[in-house]
């Protein structure tokens, strides 16, 4: 029942504006005011916060769709112009921040990261952010339940995933 919830992360190097999916954000301490995110080492995003130290994650609520995810989640940045298509805004740290489908947004300036092997822990001083509506934050569980796609039967023995595709053929799906 730990809950936690699901963001938009964006960073800046030179000119590109970037942003991918992350489950991992949370409040460290008061006072100072700190939180931690931890991203996978793979993600161009990860890159780009190792080279400039600064990031923003945007508070996803619950009506981001499954676009959304499929946007910042299923494509790199290396290869696409993730807001080309979505509607941002400029924080005080001149980083991008979404504008739709997020309830506010927190800034960061990084103080210390940890290696966790696949992923890096940033720990990092909030430096701003913004309350931008009083929608219900998205949680990993309601994202699951309510945003993420069900497999569907097409016919009797078999089952195409919604999101990749797979075919699965035998009587009943596999957990």
């Amino acid at each position: 029942k730990f809950s936690y919830g699901l963001f938009v992360l964006t960073a800046k190097d030179g000119e590109k504006d970037n942003g991918c999916i992350i489950n991992t954000a949370a409040q460290l301490t008061d006072t100072p005011k700190r939180i931690n995110i931890a991203v996978n080492k793979a993600i161009y995003t990860h890159d780009m916060i190792m080279r400039t130290g600064e990031f923003n994650v945007s508070i996803l609520s619950e009506s981001a769709d499954f676009e959304l995810f499929k946007h910042f989640g299923f494509q790199s940045g290396r290869d696409v112009d993730k807001f080309a298509d979505y509607p941002m805004g400029i924080a005080e740290n001149g980083l991008a921040y979404l504008t739709s489908h997020d309830n506010g947004y927190v800034s960061g300036k990084v103080i210390s990261s940890t290696d966790l092997g696949s992923h890096t822990m940033f720990i990092a001083d909030v430096t701003g952010g913004e309350v931008l509506n009083d929608e219900h934050s998205a949680t990993y569980d309601y994202y699951h339940k309510n945003i993420k796609p069900k497999p569907e039967a097409k016919a009797v023995g078999k089952w195409v995933c919604k999101i990749c595709g797979y075919v699965y053929e035998g009587d009943e799906l596999p957990a």
